[in-house]
């Protein structure tokens, strides 16, 4: 009878936890609303094929379908369509039972620059009873151009300027030549980057096209007696990416730009920085290589 009891007890204690911790969901029942589910995009053309989505939501399902029509205004649109992108309809459907549809857009990417500021404005043609004044009915979209990361863009020969080059040495910008890591997905290192013998190994992070950032790890930049002269601490300059500055790489126009902090080890911690600089790596063509070794970089 005991084991009876305590085998009840275990099932009644089980059964209550259940209960206890089961979630409680709280379902809408306001209006019926239709909107864009932002009021800005982004749209990054890496070619003319592609399609970028534009959700059209409701916040309640029904159980009919809803034709939403769509216009662009011109107030506020410097993006010729035809030209720079197109629509695929200007009509998209909320099927029955569904609480989205999307505007289908596509840019032209060869009509776009880089240094291109384009946009344009679209609105949602409704009754004013499924109007959500709170978030009114258009959305902003931005078109800027893109490029599919490709590692060999930044194999060859490039360009260092440098902050530190300015401050340290005498030239303007340094010659050199970068390779594929062997060991390492989408990193690259960078042949004597600032001093013979002294490399350095940068990384892609190419997953998320709107943020292309690059990475570089604490790593040897010099011996400090051909940066200064002498010796201090422990011989060495190191040099490592600060976390508080943003340093990426243009797909497009195959450069990087990197902020990069030097300090040396073996010296006390409040004297050992020597200071934060910005690089810029340009990749270039053999020709304009040999070109630039002709007048002696």
């Amino acid at each position: 009878m005991k084991k009876i009891i305590l085998t009840t007890l275990s099932a009644v204690a089980v059964a209550l936890c259940f209960t206890a911790c089961k979630p409680e969901y709280t379902t809408y029942s306001g209006p019926n609303y239709i909107l864009f589910s932002d009021t800005l995009y982004e749209m990054a053309v890496v070619d003319d094929e592609t399609y970028y989505e534009i959700p059209v939501v409701a916040t309640r399902a029904c159980d009919y379908d809803r034709n939403v029509a769509v216009e662009v205004i011109d107030a506020g649109s410097n993006a010729i369509e035809g030209k720079h992108y197109s629509i695929e309809s200007n009509t998209v459907t909320i099927k029955a039972g569904e609480l989205r549809a999307d505007v289908r857009v596509r840019g032209y990417h060869n009509n776009l620059e880089v240094e291109d500021s384009l946009g344009f404005k679209l609105q949602l043609i409704i009754p004013d009873d499924v109007k959500w004044d709170l978030y009114g009915n258009t959305a902003n979209v931005l078109v800027r151009k893109a490029c599919k990361f490709d590692i060999n863009a930044f194999v060859g020969p490039c360009v260092v300027s440098s902050t530190f080059i300015m401050s340290y040495m005498n030239v303007d910008k340094i010659l050199t030549r970068s390779e594929i890591c062997p060991d390492e997905e989408n990193t690259i290192i960078i042949k004597d980057y600032f001093f013979k013998g002294y490399d350095a190994k940068i990384k892609f992070e190419p997953d998320d096209i709107y943020n292309p950032l690059i990475r570089m790890d604490d790593q040897r930049f010099a011996p400090t007696a051909d940066a200064f002269g002498t010796k201090y601490g422990d011989g060495y300059i190191n040099m490592y990416q600060p976390t508080a500055y943003t340093s990426y790489y243009s797909s497009c126009e195959k450069f990087i730009f990197q902020y990069m902090t030097l300090y040396v080890p073996g010296m006390d911690a409040s004297q050992n920085t020597v200071g934060t600089f910005v690089n810029a790596v340009e990749w270039i063509s053999e020709d304009e290589a040999e070109r630039l070794k002709r007048e002696g970089y």
